[in-house]
């Protein structure tokens, strides 16, 4: 394989005439971008690969791909916001993305026994002990990456059970309990000493324990809510908090509900909110947003799923009042508003005029935001905090301003998902590891496992088909309504079976495959160039950036995707690849009669604390 000069192509870089220079594909971040679906997930699990693996039917081997990145595939396959699936390159053929979270689910629903793949204890101790405050997957994550090191690793949390919010937040009808459990425990059986049902009142207290670190990932357990709107203290007996609700369901407080239920908000935990009560007797449940629907911040599979369960949402509409008579909650007044955007795109609610609206109601549920709240936090431990109130953390090692505690998932930066919080607790477990031996947190931080195969294959023997004309992405078959809408812990997905998520899996266009390109046996024949399908490929004179993305047989016009850009060839021109829409096909490759192009696999993997690797062969050095 033939190397070039690498850099990463960007436009502030290259100002007035200057010529693009060589790509360097050594730079392992340079094809880590162009696997779209990989580079989006915060974990950055190899996407493409697991989905072959499904496709051969190789289900136990793609889950451990799985559960070495994001940790919790089972409840993932069920429950991730899918960052992947936006940035996948089949949506550019103005086609549904490959559904990449369901056949996540594929994998665990199929999987054998795999305990026999994963770290086996006891572990040899290290001597060092760190303390994990709450129980949610970013702890997890910790305590996964830590325990084969040899940490003693203590978890603390006030719940019955590991898992976090991922037990008090998300319904049984969306993540079924023994799911959820079992991937808890594929982690607790590492020889994590647990405190379950213990509430720490302090961190000063606990650093003056003989810790060597501590990690903060206690969530945002503050929902927010809306104490100066009228009528709330008097209606407080029906009035509820929506996560403090949910988890009251979910550890089996509350069974019951009015039947004219309110839910305030426009957020995955009012989706989730409203289908509960529709389980515990709502049967006029509605949902009233302040935004408009196309801008409210819950998914849209989330939003379709409400519908679907007959729960209507109505937006634009604020929340004027709690209407009490006789000292009881009756419903709720409303100022309906239209949104109003300025020459910046910011965005207004401005009233209509109109009368304001009232809705009956026997119970209101707010969910309109969550927000952390560190009341068992000293203040002159040398932990500083934001005028936010929120922890000063860095970015890249999570580390506070207290050398000895860390921070990660809701509690580091505020509310996001079940897979950010898995990111930051890998890199903050390599945080913990290189503190409690002494090292420099970011000049000694591990680089990514990568490698770079030659997969050579005969005409149309990819690792399996990928067709680029292809159905329609497939839905995911449901429990009959009328079935799910009885018992909250009945599971509303019923998942992929194996014919069907083979079917989905062939719709990935394997873009971890790369295009590689040799100038020296280029003999500009333009026979790639003729081939094709998007014309993708141009042989022309270097220019700057701009100019250059101009120039190409079909101009590049996104931006934030690189040029390919190899030197060398005979006439002096450059051959430059967009891309952002390179179908990764072969036939250029295929074509080529001099084999100056090749398909080369891309295997990208964050490196987890201690270089330890965790694949389907035990442990592995990487």
């Amino acid at each position: 394989m033939s190397c070039f000069i690498i850099v990463l192509l960007n436009t502030n870089i290259f100002q007035g005439s200057e010529k693009l220079k060589p790509t360097d594909i050594k730079d392992p971040e340079y094809f880590h971008k162009v696997v779209d679906c990989q580079y989006a997930c915060p974990a950055h699990t190899p996407v493409p690969e697991y989905i072959r693996l499904i496709a051969a039917g190789r289900y136990t081997e793609a889950y451990m791909i799985n559960w070495d990145s994001n940790v919790f595939p089972g409840v993932l396959g069920r429950t991730c916001d899918r960052p992947c699936e936006p940035a996948c390159r089949r949506g550019r053929l103005e086609q549904e993305p490959v559904a990449i979270c369901r056949l996540k689910r594929v994998a665990a629903d199929n999987r054998d026994d795999v305990i026999p793949y994963m770290p086996q204890g006891p572990f040899p101790p290290n001597g060092k002990k760190v303390a994990l405050i709450g129980g949610g997957p970013a702890s997890l994550t910790v305590a996964r990456d830590l325990a084969p090191l040899g940490y003693e690793v203590h978890l603390f949390d006030e719940q019955i059970k590991g898992g976090g919010f991922m037990r008090s937040q998300i319904p049984a009808f969306r993540l079924p309990e023994q799911v959820l459990n079992e991937e808890v425990d594929y982690i607790l059986r590492l020889g994590i000493h647990t405190h379950f049902k213990h509430y720490v009142s302090s961190l000063k207290e606990t650093l003056e324990q003989d810790y060597n670190a501590v990690f903060v990932g206690t969530g945002a357990p503050r929902g927010r809510d809306l104490p100066d709107l009228p009528g709330r203290q008097e209606g407080d007996a029906n009035i509820h908090i929506g996560i403090n609700w949910l988890g009251s369901v979910a550890f089996e407080h509350t069974d019951k509900i009015g039947k004219r239920v309110i839910v305030l908000g426009g957020g995955n935990t009012a989706m989730d909110c409203c289908r509960t009560a529709r389980r515990l007797g709502g049967e006029d449940v509605k949902v009233i947003v302040r935004s408009p629907f196309a801008s409210m911040k819950a998914s849209p599979w989330e939003k379709e799923d409400a519908q679907h369960e007959d729960i209507p949402i109505i937006d634009n509409h604020v929340p004027k009042s709690f209407v009490i008579e006789d000292g009881k909650l009756v419903g709720m007044t409303f100022e309906k508003v239209e949104a109003k955007y300025d020459e910046n795109g910011k965005r207004r609610l401005v009233p209509t005029g109109e009368p304001d609206v009232f809705y009956p109601a026997d119970d209101v549920l707010i969910a309109v935001g969550q927000e952390n709240s560190f009341p068992w936090i000293e203040r002159n431990i040398g932990l500083e905090f934001d005028k936010w109130e929120m922890p000063v953390v860095d970015k890249t090692t999570f580390q506070s301003t207290n050398p000895k505690v860390f921070f990660g998932g809701d509690a580091a930066f505020g509310p996001e998902n079940v897979i950010t919080a898995v990111a930051h607790g890998h890199q903050a477990a390599v945080s913990i590891d290189l503190f409690c031996s002494g090292k420099n947190l970011l000049t000694e931080r591990l680089s990514p496992f990568v490698n770079l195969v030659s997969q050579k294959m005969g005409i149309h023997e990819w690792a399996y088909d990928s067709p680029v004309d292809e159905y329609n992405r497939l839905t995911v078959p449901q429990a009959p309504k009328d079935v799910t809408l009885k018992d909250r812990k009945r599971e509303v997905e019923l998942g992929f079976d194996p014919l069907a998520g083979y079917k989905e899996a062939e719709r990935c266009l394997n873009c971890d495959v790369q295009t590689v390109f040799d100038a020296p046996k280029c003999i500009e024949c333009d026979a790639c160039v003729d081939i094709c399908p998007t014309s993708c490929i141009t042989f022309t004179a270097n220019a700057d950036e701009p100019e250059l993305r101009q120039n190409l047989k079909v101009p590049a016009l996104n931006p934030t995707q690189d040029i390919y850009v190899a030197d060398g060839l005979k006439t002096g021109r450059i051959m430059a690849k967009d891309e952002d829409v390179c179908l990764h096909c072969g036939l250029c490759a295929e074509r080529c009669p001099t084999a100056a192009w090749d398909m080369q696999k891309f295997w990208y993997n964050v490196t987890k604390a201690g270089e330890v690797k965790y694949g389907c062969n035990g442990n592995e050095k990487g």
